[in-house]
């Protein structure tokens, strides 16, 4: 038995212990006013998550991050960056002009097709529903609603009616609302159509729209079907009152297009404090402004899922105080959310947040990656820790007993690889292509993304096959 080559494993498997062990970091619920871990309300982590940890977790814990996107281009720049100093150091110690050149090509090449692999990480990451962590609601009295969602009949939206109720059971929640961009009218359809249905289980489902005006308004709780199109403010604020629903501002801290007054004046109930749609952190001050500002004039906070369908990790929840909830009927449940929202009882609404790593703001995240991994590992239990060793030891194993390696090299799986994730994107690309057609008078987003998979897709199928042809195949036959 050769003992060196156990070496780097058991350091592997002793540094993952070790980070996660000495410097844990227990992941929590949080409540977004008093920034203090909510009681009652626990994370309880996917069994498929457990079992795959070393894959899915960290995708996961990417996809969470504050600035998703953001970190996840800057992951790639540390690639780079590594991949160019390791080229240099092997470049170094080749004699000829020639060699070096061959060497620095084949180097070109493989940078390429882990360009291309990391693009095809990214849109798993976004768009594929991974095994995410479940909030279990351990009290008797409170409930988790969703006050801003977007289905396909959004110009944004990418998952059907259907697939954000699926979406939203996994999730944990009793209720949610539809709140599409500018329309409600099929919102209004798939409501009623479950409700005549009596359709029993949860989450129930609620009318809603997002109108764009000055700035975003969520329209909660319509009960028939108006334009919205060209209206002011002001007017749709006087039909939706009409209507009796409950009127918030969405995001205002994203362009901050009016004052703060003028959403009070006009008679809104309250503005999200939290918005996860995108980053899922925003300026600290700001929060501080929004925050004072609804204390001071009596109005409500609440949190934005504002879920489109993609970037499936929900990290966010509104819990509501409604005492006896599930012997209520759906209007009744529907009058108790609205009820609170416009009566602005704060003391019945607490916005929920997962926290899963320390604050840290958008100014510089260049090199964060090292310190995102870093913290990833923080959050592991005692199941994800052994996941992690069995999984190390098992390609040990694999490497060491079996010699895998002998014939599956880098310079042989990597192109394959790449062969594997272009025709993943290329498969996605056909699957909206086939959703698009069902909805392409409303969504404008599918035509966006296939478009760019196809050609990311065939781009990254050519270059992988090609290599892999002359690495592989080619070698094979001699030629």
């Amino acid at each position: 038995m050769n003992l060196n080559r156990w070496i780097t494993p058991v350091a592997l498997a002793v540094f993952v212990v070790l980070i996660a062990a000495v410097f844990h970091y227990p992941v929590h619920i949080e409540n977004a006013l008093t920034l203090q871990p909510e009681p009652g309300f626990e994370v309880r982590v996917s069994g498929w998550r457990i079992l795959f940890e070393p894959l899915v977790g960290p995708l996961l814990y990417f996809n969470q991050a504050f600035y998703t996107v953001e970190e996840f281009r800057q992951l790639l720049l540390g690639m780079v960056i590594l991949w160019g100093v390791y080229t240099l150091i092997r470049a170094f110690g080749r004699s000829g002009w020639k060699s070096v050149m061959r060497f620095a090509g084949r180097q070109l090449v493989n940078l390429s097709i882990l360009a291309g692999v990391w693009f095809v990480l990214l849109v798993l990451m976004i768009f594929i529903p991974l095994p995410n962590d479940k909030i279990v609601n351990k009290t008797s009295g409170w409930v988790l609603v969703t006050t801003h969602a977007h289905t396909e009949f959004s110009h944004d939206g990418m998952i059907s009616q259907e697939g954000l109720l699926n979406w939203h059971q996994r999730n944990g929640f009793d209720a949610f609302f539809i709140t599409d961009h500018n329309n409600h009218k099929q919102t209004l359809e798939f409501v009623n159509r479950r409700w005549n249905q009596e359709q029993s289980g949860e989450p129930v489902v609620f009318c809603g729209e997002e109108f764009s005006g000055s700035n975003h308004l969520s329209l909660l709780g319509l009960k028939s079907d108006f334009k919205t199109k060209g209206m002011s403010d002001s007017a749709v604020v006087a039909k939706a009152r009409s209507e009796g629903a409950a009127i918030l501002v969405n995001h205002w801290f994203d362009g901050e297009r009016k004052s703060l007054e003028y959403y009070r004046d006009l008679g809104v109930d309250g503005f999200e404090i939290e918005n996860t749609a995108e980053d899922k952190r925003y300026n600290r001050q700001v929060y501080q402004r929004i925050r004072s500002f609804c204390e001071n004039n009596g109005l409500i906070l609440n949190g934005g899922l504002d879920f489109h369908g993609y970037g499936s990790a929900c990290t966010l929840w509104n819990a509501f105080e409604i005492p006896g909830w599930k012997n209520m009927e759906m209007q009744a449940k529907e009058e108790a959310i609205l009820n609170i929202l416009k009566t602005r009882d704060q003391s019945k609404l607490k916005v929920l947040l997962l926290n899963d790593r320390p604050y840290y703001e958008k100014k510089n995240l260049f090199g964060h990656t090292v310190i995102t991994l870093f913290n990833y590992f923080r959050t592991l239990n005692l199941l994800q820790v052994v996941s992690w060793v069995f999984w190390i030891f098992l390609f040990a194993f694999l490497r060491n007993k079996l010699e895998v390696t002998r014939h599956f090299t880098c310079r042989k799986t990597l192109p394959l690889a790449g062969v594997a994730g272009a025709l993943f994107l290329i498969g996605l690309g056909v699957v909206y292509v086939f959703r698009n057609q069902v909805v392409e008078d409303f969504t404008e987003i599918y035509p966006e993304y296939y478009r760019l998979l196809f050609m990311a897709g065939s781009a990254l199928l050519v270059v992988s096959g090609l290599t892999a042809y002359f690495r592989i195949f080619r070698s094979k036959t001699g030629e």
